[in-house]
């Protein structure tokens, strides 16, 4: 699939865009445009990527992502519930002259640090779910309303995260993006197994000192920090989803040395495999 820039329309009737996607899997790459957009996950699960940053995603993550960030939702394996999420997107000049106004102060600032992509706690998505879905079938001038008040109850709430690092820079080209999703389409395919820096510099055309430079400069991290992020992403899936041991985990995503699973769990999520289950099954 070839990352693209995406030109997109508001609804008939409407200054902002409101989409209820249903299906098997995203179908979208790795992709920008000048619009915001906010994501919120209904179901199925898989991997989010937004700027530099990985992580997992499920039923109620909710993602405010600033304008030209590039970003995309995976879906990984067999799927036991289709996707479903709510995406809202809006030009930057829909709000502008608002944006100067008092009363709009709080969602001008949401809005500004929206340039990095901004991940909401649970709670804070769960108060704003039926919101979000009535904004499908509100008449214009409600939906706008309302649309106004979810960003409104966003922009006071301090349980959020940013996702894309403080250096990211969104300034790639079309063929730099085009090389990240093959990148990101073949760490999908062969994580699990033993990837070389000759495999996957072949596979996008580079040779292996110039792979390197491009992906420290883009995602600054090495590729192999890059992997075993993503191997431990899987893991983590894997300890919430199945009764698999935690041994057992390690080799489905690919380490053959327990103890350097282990570490490698221990420096992303900063706690043991083990307790990382007990704290889920715990909830």
């Amino acid at each position: 699939m070839k990352a693209e820039y995406r030109s997109i329309s508001p609804s008939p009737g409407s200054s902002f865009s409101t989409t209820l996607f249903e299906g098997k899997e995203f179908i979208a790459s790795w992709h920008f445009h000048p619009q915001y957009e906010l994501t919120y996950i209904l179901g199925s699960s898989g991997i989010r990527y937004v700027g530099d940053n990985m992580g997992n995603f499920e039923y109620g993550d909710l993602v405010l992502v600033g304008s030209n960030l590039p970003h995309c939702w995976k879906t990984i394996g067999e799927q036991k519930e289709e996707v479903r999420c709510i995406i809202v997107q809006w030009d930057e000049e829909m709000l502008e002259d608002w944006l100067e106004k008092k009363e709009f102060q709080h969602i001008k600032q949401l809005l500004a640090l929206a340039s990095r992509g901004i991940r909401f706690d649970f709670e804070t998505a769960l108060k704003v779910e039926n919101k979000l879905l009535a904004l499908v079938d509100l008449p214009p001038f409600e939906r706008l309303l309302s649309f106004l008040q979810i960003l409104q109850e966003l922009a006071v709430n301090a349980n959020h995260h940013f996702l894309a690092g403080e250096g990211f820079t969104t300034n790639l080209t079309v063929k730099e993006s085009e090389r990240v999703n093959l990148i990101y389409n073949y760490v999908k395919e062969y994580y699990n197994q033993q990837i070389s820096l000759d495999d996957v510099s072949k596979k996008i055309a580079m040779n292996k000192e110039s792979f390197c430079r491009f992906f420290k400069k883009t995602f600054r991290k090495s590729f192999f920090e890059f992997i075993n992020e993503y191997k431990i992403s899987m893991a983590t899936k894997m300890l919430i989803n199945t009764d698999l041991t935690a041994s057992e985990i390690g080799y489905e995503v690919g380490y053959n040395n327990l103890s350097f699973f282990n570490r490698q769990f221990n420096k992303f999520v900063k706690m043991s495999p083990s307790k990382y289950r007990k704290m889920y099954r715990d909830i």
